[in-house]
């Protein structure tokens, strides 16, 4: 209907235009909004006011010549002018219904488009190191990546999902130990801990695996690991220096083969579970990509940087001269002792993802990666690509609330929950409804009682109950021998002469609307405000009038109204990774 409306006020300008009302060359933009108040219509044109300063004429004037000038049409019942020149448009009853047949003929597909016209999108998420199992905090970048990426691609974007394995640097170095050194307490060594160490239950059971593969092939006595090694804290050492220390000894003790073997039973452990732990969240890649893959790239980048003449050597490293494109200072590219930084990964990482033909990429990461931004979009403009077609989200941090009390996390110390336990408490949708009711950005509390309470105070399940209800009225129009019939049914739409049924067909219209907004400004939250608001609206609606009643006319007409808040409804719980229960 807004395109309607959007092309009889275009004809309207360019009659007003050829009759010299309006400069000939001048061109507005026509933009047609949903009123907010029933009382003004259903939308809402602002021309005449983006129109007066070329025309040189009060808004008032101008839109009453839009109205004079505007073609008809049986859609639209009355058009007014209100304020300082809107032009409120009314629409028939008629066309408010007819809302209906379009969803229940379109079915799943409704509220889908092809505004991204197959363009291709990658979204990276989560990409949390293998250092241990996923946390709260990752399951709600994990539900907002996969919500987003869901989103583009009901929209019409070619999406790929990919997750970043941060395989290679010194955390994944602190896993390796963690797990050796596990694994000779296993083995009957007496060894005090590194404070700075993984201390998980998991890595027991890593180091347990590997005991049970190689024996005890990887155990050297604990007085050759530690001899010479700077006490850990609180003995007077530097915990850094000590459990790097260790990592050195670990290497030169095992040789390069059993290290890596060490290191691989660390890395595939976490990661395998990883992988199983969200895909029983509805998280699934078309793509793992390896940090420790990237060496070739790494080279290009440099090579590239140092070609549009953006490094320079200092104290012998090599740095990116970051601070001629906005950063705070310059980075090191590659370290006096050769090895090359996180940063450098990080820009090869990107060149990577552009040179895959990407039109567009979307990075989502934690709030403690604000930092990071200026510095990667400082090298892709250095490397003349284009920055602004690096998006970045941040997701702030969930926070766990248990009976009015915060539950506090550590994952080096190995004390926090577990998306898996959050998973088993509350469900899976109740997890992915609530960590995408907020913007990514906003602080997030999440409330563990109330994502288990069966009331209205708990929007998954108050939407889901919407759904199931419409559910258990069908089975009882069954049961009563009447099959739901949507010909007849939608024969009957003048039936539906209540307020209320306007306004619930209104509600579904904007449906594609919601959706489209949500993919495109990348806002989960206002898919889930609207199923909030319609299943609201039906529940009130279903409350207070017989749907199943006497008339069978009415009846029929009804149950086709509330066949489409239910396929409504289910469209956009399938966006948001959450089920539609047929009974609750």
């Amino acid at each position: 209907m807004k395109e309607t409306i959007a092309q009889l006020v275009e004809q309207a300008l360019s009659s007003l235009k050829a009759s010299g009302t309006l400069p000939a060359d001048f061109s507005p933009p026509v933009v047609i909004e949903n009123t907010r108040d029933k009382a003004h219509g259903d939308f809402a044109c602002n021309v005449a006011m983006v129109s007066a300063k070329a025309a040189r004429k009060p808004p008032r004037q101008i839109a009453e010549a839009v109205i004079e000038a505007l073609p008809m049409d049986p859609a639209i019942t009355r058009v007014e002018i209100a304020g300082p020149g809107f032009i409120n448009f009314f629409i028939s009853d008629a066309t408010s219904l007819a809302i209906l047949e379009t969803i229940l003929t379109e079915g799943e597909d409704y509220g889908r488009s092809n505004v991204g016209e197959g363009k291709p999108v990658q979204v990276e998420f989560v990409s949390a190191n293998p250092t241990g199992p996923l946390h709260v905090g990752h399951g709600r970048g994990a539900a907002y990546g996969a919500t987003v990426a869901d989103l583009l691609e009901a929209v019409g974007y070619a999406v790929q999902r990919e997750y970043y394995v941060n395989d290679a640097g010194r955390q994944m170095s602190i896993l390796a130990v963690s797990v050796w050194l596990r694994y000779l307490t296993l083995c009957g060594e007496t060894l005090v801990f590194p404070s700075n160490g993984y201390k998980g239950e998991y890595i027991n059971d890593i180091a347990a695996q590997l005991r049970a593969e190689v024996g005890e092939r990887f155990r050297h006595p604990a007085s050759a690991i530690f001899a010479d090694i700077t006490p850990d804290e609180p003995a007077g050492g530097d915990k850094e220096l000590h459990v790097d220390a260790l990592i050195a000894r670990c290497k030169s003790l095992l040789g390069d083969s059993d290290y890596e073997q060490v290191f691989a039973q660390g890395l595939n452990a976490i990661l395998a579970d990883i992988r199983e732990d969200l895909g029983e969240f509805g998280v699934h890649y078309q793509r793992w990509f390896s940090e420790r893959t990237l060496k070739d790239d790494v080279e290009k980048a440099i090579k590239r940087l140092s070609d549009n003449g953006h490094l320079y050597e200092k104290e012998g490293a090599l740095w990116f001269r970051s601070t001629n494109f906005g950063d705070d200072k310059d980075r090191v590219i590659r370290r006096e002792n050769g090895e090359t930084t996180y940063f450098a990964s990080d820009i090869a990482y990107h060149l990577n993802k552009f040179e895959r033909g990407y039109r567009k990429v979307i990075n989502i990461w934690g709030a403690d990666h604000h930092g990071y931004i200026t510095r990667v979009k400082a090298s892709l403009t250095a490397m003349g690509l284009n920055a602004d077609d690096l998006q970045v989200q941040l997701v702030q941090f969930a926070i766990l609330y248990r009976g009015g009390e915060r539950l506090q996390m550590s994952t080096r110390s190995g004390s926090f929950v577990t998306l898996r336990e959050l998973r088993d408490e509350v469900g899976n949708d109740a997890a992915r409804f609530f960590y995408v009711t907020r913007k990514a950005e906003q602080h997030m509390d999440f409330d563990l009682d109330l994502a288990k309470s069966q009331s209205k105070d708990n929007p998954v399940y108050y939407i889901q109950y919407a759904h199931a209800r419409i559910c258990s009225m069908l089975a009882k129009l069954t049961s009563d021998g009447v099959a739901a019939d949507a010909q007849r049914g939608l024969a009957q739409l003048a039936r539906l002469e209540l307020e209320e049924e306007r306004d619930l067909a209104n509600r579904m219209a904007l449906y594609p609307e919601v959706v489209l907004a949500a993919a495109e400004q990348l806002e989960p939250h206002q898919l889930t405000h609207y199923l909030r608001e319609l299943a609201g609206q039906f529940h009130t609606y279903y409350n207070s009038h017989k749907v199943l009643g006497d008339d069978p006319a009415l009846r029929d007409a009804r149950v086709m109204l509330s066949l489409a808040v239910q396929q409504v409804i289910a469209n956009g719980l399938g966006l948001l990774g959450v089920s539609a229960p047929q009974s609750m």
